[in-house]
Formats: structure tokens, C-alpha cells, sequence
């Protein structure tokens, strides 16, 4: 698998996020809309239609990303409603979203990637500004829909923030969970 799923994939990028990580890896979803292409859903199926047939050659398909594209799930699904049956649907997401959110998306979604950050609630609340009360609540509702084998959790080491024994214990909290399947990787730190 690669960093955003399996086969050739489209990256559908999403402006905003409810997380302030102090090393956002996209910062430009939090700034102004100035750079934002906006487009419907159905401009949108007619940008990554395109590459269908290699899609369906390597099990390949599309990945929503941002952002937090989460945020914008009634929008998604407009998009996939207009056909994308043989595609892999990946989301990359913080999952500290509305379950509502998450529910609306449950039967499109082939995979869930989750950037976990740190299962530390203090370590979670100093890097991105948030609680991470809502991303377990929804790990274990889509734990408890069993679809474990659909997500794999980003567990990053964050220069500042957290070690390499706390990746571990966040990696053995969430096996206790029921996930099985992570990625393990260090931030870079921004030159500045």
C-alpha cells in the first residue's frame, strides 16, 4: 500500500480542518479560499473518471484527503452516488468529526486511514488544539460496525510532543481496541 491506499490513486483534496497542528502537513487547507478550485460533485466525477480504467486495473481509486474531508461527507457522498462501484474509496481523516459524518459515509468507504496523532489525551490537546475524546468514540463505533480491517492508524512520532515509547503505547492501546493494521513514521520539523 502506499502513503494514500492501494493502486493508482486521485487525491481529492479538501479545504479546512477542525484540528491546529502545530506541523500541519497541508497548511494551505487552513488559510484563505484564494487558491481553492471550488467544483460540484459532478465536476468533480468528471475529473477522476478519467483515470476509471487504471483504477480498476490496479485496484486502484480515489482517496479524500484535505483538510479534514470529513467535514464535508454529504458532499462526498454526492460524488460517489454518481458511480464509483468498482473504485477503492479511502479517506484519510483526524476522525474528530460529528458521527453523523461518519455514518453518512459507512457503506462507501473501503478504507479508513487515521491520523491518531497520540492516543495521550494531554500530548493529543497541546499538538492540535482539540480533544481527542470524539476521535475515540468514533474508532470504537466503527470498530463496533466491524470494520477494523478497513482502517489503518497513523501513529506519528512528533518532534516536541511526544517519543518513541509513547508511539508504542498508543500503537498497544489501540491493538487492545481492535486495530490491527498501523504506520509508524516521524514528523519532519519545518526549517525555518
Amino acid at each position: 500500500m502506499g502513503t494514500d491506499g492501494h493502486g493508482i490513486r486521485t487525491l481529492v483534496a479538501f479545504h479546512g480542518c477542525c484540528l491546529s497542528c502545530k506541523y500541519c502537513l497541508n497548511p494551505k487547507c487552513l488559510g484563505p479560499k484564494t487558491w481553492v478550485k471550488e467544483m460540484s460533485p459532478e465536476e468533480v466525477m468528471h475529473e477522476i473518471a478519467k483515470d476509471e480504467l487504471y483504477y480498476i486495473a490496479t485496484k486502484g481509486g480515489v482517496t479524500f484527503g484535505g483538510g479534514e474531508p470529513l467535514l464535508k461527507s454529504g458532499f462526498i457522498k454526492e460524488i460517489l452516488e454518481l458511480g464509483a462501484k468498482r473504485w477503492n474509496i479511502a479517506v484519510e481523516t483526524s476522525l474528530n468529526v460529528p458521527k453523523e459524518n461518519l455514518q453518512e459515509l459507512r457503506s462507501y468507504i473501503n478504507e479508513y486511514i487515521v491520523d491518531i496523532k497520540d492516543m495521550n489525551p494531554n500530548v493529543y490537546q497541546q499538538y492540535t488544539g482539540k480533544s481527542n475524546e470524539q476521535v475515540k468514540s468514533n474508532l470504537k463505533w466503527l470498530i463496533d460496525e466491524e470494520l477494523s480491517d478497513r482502517i489503518i492508524c497513523r501513529i506519528p512520532l512528533i518532534p516536541g510532543y511526544n517519543s518513541k515509547y509513547a508511539q508504542e503505547v498508543s500503537k498497544e492501546l489501540l491493538i487492545q481496541m481492535g486495530i490491527r493494521r498501523f504506520d509508524l513514521f516521524t514528523y519532519k520539523t519545518p526549517k525555518l
